[in-house]
């Protein structure tokens, strides 16, 4: 039955029916290879934002745990200055200002020192007394050393956070820096 059904077509209609069969076949195969290979790509990117997603949450759950740790932390010894510079009057009186007095060269020395400039050759006048009463040196130095407990909190916490960071991105594990 299959030689009365080709019988009738020419050889060559035949082959050029083959090659035209094959060609079908063969591009279906290439489209099932380019759609694979569009699937693995699509797999690949969706991964890649997943790790992003994730890399982004760790980063950001390091930079709360890290605000909230030094934030009560620097909040802390801003209340602890506040009280020891308002107990300042009880510790050094108006008389003990009066008594006690402060020279010029003092004030000199210490302005130098704020400065970072050299006060200079010593002088008499060195020895006059300033301006200045204890108490008002006593309040300064209070604010400072609390502003320079704040700023290193500060900087440990930026510290623990970059580390922190550091850490989430190279896909180590964080953790908590020793105090």
């Amino acid at each position: 039955m299959n030689a009365a059904l080709l019988s009738p077509v020419p050889a060559w209609a035949r082959w050029a029916l083959l090659l035209a069969a094959c060609g079908c076949i063969f591009l279906l195969g290439q489209l099932r290879g380019e759609r694979r290979a569009g699937e693995a790509h699509i797999a690949y990117v969706g991964k890649q934002a997943n790790q992003a997603v994730e890399v982004a949450k760790a980063q950001i759950q390091v930079l709360v745990r890290t605000e909230t740790k030094y934030r009560d932390r620097v909040e802390k010894i801003y209340v602890k200055g506040d009280e020891i510079e308002k107990q300042v009057p009880v510790y050094v009186s108006a008389a003990d200002s009066r008594t006690y007095g402060v020279n010029a060269g003092f004030v000199r020395s210490y302005d130098a020192a704020w400065t970072n400039e050299p006060a200079g050759p010593a002088s008499d006048t060195d020895r006059e007394p300033a301006a200045v009463s204890l108490t008002d040196i006593a309040e300064a130095d209070a604010h400072n050393a609390r502003s320079c407990f704040a700023w290193r909190e500060q900087a440990l916490g930026l510290r623990e956070a970059y580390v922190g960071l550091q850490a989430v991105m190279n896909g180590g594990q964080v953790k908590d820096a020793p105090e």
